[in-house]
Parts: structure tokens; sequence; C-alpha cells
């Protein structure tokens, strides 16, 4: 998490002659020194802070910068909480796969897709197999088709090198 209280100027950071000056309670000051702005920052016992430094002139507010930045790690936290962040399970399998373990690993990958994580299913070949692509092909649709009520098909199948995988992505309800 980065660090809120270093992106923005307080007190005696600013440098700048004369501010727009906004209120503790949103009300809008006008324009006045810097000196001026400090002042009635302090006599509230509260900060003096850059919202806007780009502006012309640079807009402060006047603000308790403590809490301002408990509260700003508060929201960063929550929208940390409620993102998703999605997965890539591998399921692997070879070219002389038998049906009923081709359903064993389907249930499985059915499992991983109703979580919400991507499964990319490989076919490994060995030797003599390289020239067997067309059975991967097989058997990689095979597998989409067992899952297609719960999966989307992200990256059909693809031939690397002595693997052809394909990528699937669930369904979005």
């Amino acid at each position: 998490m980065k660090n809120i209280s270093k992106d923005y100027s307080i007190n005696e950071e600013i440098r700048e002659k004369e501010l727009r000056v906004v209120g503790k309670d949103g009300e809008q000051l006008g324009v006045i020194s810097s000196n001026e702005a400090r002042r009635l920052a302090e006599e509230s016992d509260l900060d003096l802070v850059m919202i806007s430094p780009n502006a012309k002139p640079p807009v402060c507010k006047i603000m308790d910068f403590g809490k301002y930045v408990y509260e700003q790690s508060k929201k960063e936290k929550e929208a940390k909480k409620k993102q998703k962040i999605v997965s890539i399970k591998e399921v692997r399998v070879s070219l002389t796969i038998e049906e009923h373990d081709i359903d064993i690993k389907a249930k499985n990958a059915r499992k991983f897709l109703l979580d919400g994580d991507k499964v990319k299913i490989t076919v490994r070949f060995r030797g003599r197999e390289m020239e067997l692509g067309h059975i991967g092909q097989r058997i990689l649709d095979n597998f989409a088709a067992k899952l297609e009520d719960v999966c989307l098909i992200e990256k059909r199948a693809k031939r690397e090198g002595r693997n052809m995988t394909m990528v699937l992505g669930p369904k979005k309800a």
C-alpha cells in the first residue's frame, strides 16, 4: 500500500503565496494568503492540506489530516477485499487417458470453474506421440464438451512444443 501522506503538502510544506481555501465544513473561504490560511487552520486545531497543487491558485482544505489518511487507508483496504483474484488451475492429461479418467478430471475442473477460477487443460506428447496431434485435439474438445454448461473457451486448443493447451473460463452468471 502506498503512503498517502507523501502525496499531499501540509502546513509549513506549502510554499505558495496565495491559495484558494476550503473550510472544514466544505465552505469556500476564497483566495487568501498562505500565512492567513495557516493561521485559520491553527485556530481550529486542524491542518492546512494542499488538495490540488496544479490549479491556479492552488486549492487547500482545512481538515484533520491524520483522520483523513486513516479513512483513505480504510477505503483502500475495503477495495482490496472486494477484488476477486482469478487464478489459473492446470489439469494435465496424456494421450492414453481413458474416458473414466477424463470424467474425473472434468469433475475437478468443474469445481475450479464454479469457484471462479480459469482452467488450463494440457495434453502432453511423448516421443512418437508427437505425430498424433489430432488425438490431442479430440481429447481437448471432449473435455470442453463435458464442461460446456459451466465454461467458455477463452483460448482454443493450440500446440506449444510437446504440449497442446486450451484455456477455459467460468461462464458469467
